[in-house]
């Protein structure tokens, strides 16, 4: 069986830009897990996410902003012998962000955001927004201080 192997920084970005969702940990109250799917942006380092200006999970990052964003993508089931559930396998590659989360408040840098958002899914980054709408979203930034990333069976 093939081993786990770490990633390069580029072989990280490549697996971040394959995906179209990524999941985002936090710790809620009393450290209790708490995850969510998310669209997201990724530039120089950082992670961009957004989401209507309520809601739990700015309460959760209000008490504790750290949190670990999960990618995972070329997912291929493998098998040795049809008939032997053991010699099945999954290939992935996955990557771990590690960071903490600020919120983005400056309406300016709110569409600079949104912008690098909608460029990851439209491939256009300089859309014209109104002014309810930037006001009525809440975009977020992770500063990523770690990053990791596994492939196993490539």
């Amino acid at each position: 069986m093939q081993a786990r192997i770490n990633l390069t920084k580029q072989e990280i970005e490549d697996i971040i830009g394959k995906c179209d969702v990524c999941y985002l940990g936090m710790a809620g109250q009393g450290g209790i897990p708490y995850v969510l799917p998310f669209n997201f942006g990724y530039r120089d380092g950082n992670l961009y996410l957004h989401a209507g200006r309520g809601g739990k999970k700015f309460e959760v990052l209000k008490e504790n902003n750290l949190a670990c964003a999960a990618f995972s993508t070329d997912h291929e089931l493998r098998g040795r012998h049809e008939h032997v559930a053991c010699s099945y396998f999954m290939k992935y590659r996955s990557v771990l962000l590690h960071g903490y989360i600020e919120m983005i408040s400056d309406y300016g840098e709110k569409v600079k955001a949104l912008n690098i958002i909608m460029e990851k899914y439209t491939g256009k980054g300089n859309f014209k927004y109104n002014a309810p709408a930037v006001n009525n979203v809440q975009p977020f930034r992770m500063v990523v201080e770690k990053a990791e990333g596994r492939s196993f069976g490539y």
